[in-house]
């Protein structure tokens, strides 16, 4: 039985009794013809189990790797019907690629099938997901702990420059954002306020409702959600790139300790900077309900004043600057824990940062539930 072949590769299928011979000819090369071979993988399922299968190449002109894949193919069809195959008419170069490539035993994972975890399963992984993260996280607030501990004694080495750098990032850089979002939370408070308020012509008391909700909550909240999705990525980025550079290795090298000469810096200069920029954020949320207030329901200036010390107090501005306070080191934190853990590639680097933003934001707003019920249970 013969297969006619065609220009380029040549493919010529033989049996004799229990044999099977397959001669090769021609060119077998990726820019050469492909011959119709569909017949052979039939060929190969009728013959019975004794039969042996060769191969002819007197006539081959050149190969690549197509003829490689083209015998690979052949012999593992030849392998699951339990064929014997004799590789003594191929080239030599063929015979040692051959023998090399079934040499290395394929891997258990090679082709591993992606499986859909069950619920309790799913609930499991995510368990000892939230688990690794709380010991990371502890473990890095340790390890900060103890820089700040060295810091006070002296021994803890850092670049003063790189110190008023992040000073000026986390701050004075940070207020276009900071003003935008306040001013329009300021303002949304106070428009949803309103529309409550005016049903019992009580207007005036949108002064009250703005002042508590931005000194003790929005202000805070907003803020360290901003810092999160600008600083806390940024650090996150900015040491996940030292990783990947192996700078933060060549640090070691020298004997300087990288928390000490990354870490401590960035939360340093975070934590000072966010009770001021919470005291900003208030100012701009007030302004913003002041302004729905004066120009849409007719509250005088005075009036919204005289309001709004009723109802402010100092307890309330201390509680939202040491929430925001308190949000500044989980951010500073977050960020470098994540750069620190980052991988030694790009998108490792990104992964860092949004692994950092998303650890950031959930532990500001798990953090500022348990402080508003403690707050709520001391009656601050």
């Amino acid at each position: 039985m013969t297969q006619e072949p065609e220009p380029g590769r040549q493919l010529s299928i033989n049996l004799r009794d229990d044999a099977l011979i397959l001669s090769l000819s021609g060119h077998w090369t990726l820019s050469s013809a492909k011959p119709e071979d569909q017949g052979l993988s039939g060929v190969i399922e009728q013959l019975p189990t004794s039969a042996a299968v060769s191969f002819k190449t007197e006539n081959l002109e050149d190969w690549d790797s197509v003829l490689l894949t083209f015998l690979t193919r052949t012999i593992d069809a030849c392998s699951k019907r339990g064929l014997s195959v004799h590789l003594d008419g191929l080239p030599a170069g063929v015979q040692g690629l051959l023998k090399l490539a079934y040499a290395v035993p394929a891997r258990s994972d090679a082709h591993h099938e992606e499986t859909v975890p069950g619920f309790l399963e799913s609930v499991g992984l995510r368990a000892l997901a939230v688990w690794r993260l709380t010991a990371s996280l502890l473990g890095f607030i340790g390890e900060a702990t103890q820089s700040v501990l060295r810091l006070f004694g002296g021994r803890a080495r850092f670049r003063s420059v790189d110190f008023w750098q992040f000073v000026e990032e986390c701050g004075a850089r940070a207020l276009p954002i900071v003003t935008l979002i306040s001013l329009l939370v300021g303002m949304i408070l106070a428009f949803v306020g309103a529309h409550q308020l005016s049903m019992f012509g009580a207007e005036i008391y949108i002064a009250g409702a703005v002042g508590i909700g931005m000194v003790r909550e929005m202000g805070a909240m907003m803020t360290g959600i901003i810092m999160a999705g600008r600083t806390g990525a940024a650090y996150a980025a900015q040491i996940g790139t030292m990783q990947v550079n192996e700078e933060v290795d060549a640090l070691r090298t020298m004997g300087i300790d990288p928390v000490d000469f990354l870490v401590l810096p960035r939360v340093l200069a975070l934590v000072l900077m966010m009770p001021v920029l919470c005291i900003y954020a208030d100012v701009m949320g007030i302004l913003g309900g002041a302004l729905v207030g004066i120009s849409t329901y007719g509250i005088s200036s005075s009036e919204f004043m005289g309001e709004l010390r009723k109802f402010v107090h100092f307890n309330d501005i201390a509680v939202g600057i040491f929430k925001c306070s308190v949000f500044g080191v989980l951010v500073a934190l977050a960020g470098c824990l994540r750069g620190m853990e980052c991988g030694r590639s790009s998108a490792a680097v990104g992964l860092a940062t949004t692994s950092a933003v998303v650890t950031a934001i959930t532990l500001i707003v798990a953090s500022d539930a348990v402080m508003t019920i403690i707050t709520t249970l001391l009656n601050i």
